[in-house]
């Protein structure tokens, strides 16, 4: 038996789907006499009350951290990604039902649900470590917005499609000045998103690195470049005449930027456990998801 007591439940809060699956855990716990929590936005989304006033607690997201020891989030992978930014500070491990499309990173499938959790609860799983990026706007001597990204960080034209003029520095050495789209600042567990499509590297997720992904740039030379993950990555903002950048993390929070802003990224202290079935394979699911080739050979 593993020392998870506690395990607290997270939906997709647009997804009929994953409440399907959501009130099939639920039963699943029920009938093993497991305590759990409910989110609060998922308890609203479930029309049988019996199954709500099941759980011990029903709570906030960010209050996950302290009552559970599990949290298994239904969804897609923007869902693990907002309960990733919440929790990462508690430690806390995160398991993924993919109620998704791609899901790299949510990949228990809803008609294994009860197998592979019974099974992660027997301590048959398999767990790895993933950082997130910690990123500050700077204005003049003052800190403007902060937030943090499990995907990547962007800075991007905004509203209106615009050529960016900014200049790139790591660990204080100037590296280049680009006029581009924008460009996408990611980790591994980012690297099969938004950057795989600007034309980015793939990074193992054991990797302690980080990959800046110019987007459009308007240099044949500019191409995609991996540095170090303890590297402090900072942006400067150059003039631009009829964009409104914005950089952006995960997608899901926003900063208006103007010229002369820093953007200044780096890893955040605390790493997130993912736990994954035990016969998890990255390489596999890259083939799965991606439509790589299988064996040519007989073997």
């Amino acid at each position: 038996m593993t020392h998870f007591s506690t395990l607290g439940l997270i939906g997709h809060l647009n997804s009929e789907q994953a409440v399907y699956s959501i009130k099939r855990l639920i039963r699943f716990l029920k009938k093993r006499q497991k305590h759990f929590v409910l989110e609060t936005s998922t308890a609203e989304l479930i029309d049988d009350k019996s199954l709500v006033q099941s759980a011990q607690q029903i709570a906030e997201i960010d209050s996950l951290g302290q009552l559970c020891d599990l949290v298994v989030v239904v969804g897609g992978d923007g869902s693990l990604l907002r309960a990733g930014r919440a929790l990462a500070q508690y430690k806390i491990p995160l398991l993924g039902v993919n109620r998704g499309r791609l899901g790299f990173l949510t990949d228990i499938l809803p008609d294994h649900i009860e197998d592979k959790v019974e099974d992660v609860l027997n301590g048959k799983y398999v767990s790895e470590k993933r950082f997130l990026l910690d990123m500050q706007v700077r204005r003049d001597q003052d800190v403007i917005a902060t937030a943090s990204a499990m995907n990547d960080v962007v800075l991007h034209p905004g509203k209106f499609v615009h050529m960016l003029q900014f200049e790139i520095y790591v660990d204080g050495d100037f590296v280049t000045s680009q006029r581009a789209d924008g460009v996408i600042v990611s980790t591994p567990t980012g690297s099969t998103a938004y950057s795989l499509s600007g034309g980015g590297p793939i990074l193992h997720p054991k990797l302690d690195a980080i990959a800046l992904v110019p987007m459009n740039p308007h240099t044949l030379s500019s191409r995609p470049m991996v540095v170090p993950g303890g590297s402090e990555i900072r942006i400067v903002v150059g003039e631009h005449t009829r964009a409104l950048p914005m950089v952006t993390c995960d997608g899901a929070t926003h900063a208006e930027v103007q010229t002369g802003d820093s953007i200044v990224i780096s890893k955040k202290d605390q790493l997130l456990e993912l736990l994954h079935p035990d016969d998890y394979n990255f390489f596999e699911r890259c083939r799965s998801k991606l439509g790589w080739g299988g064996h040519l050979l007989d073997r």
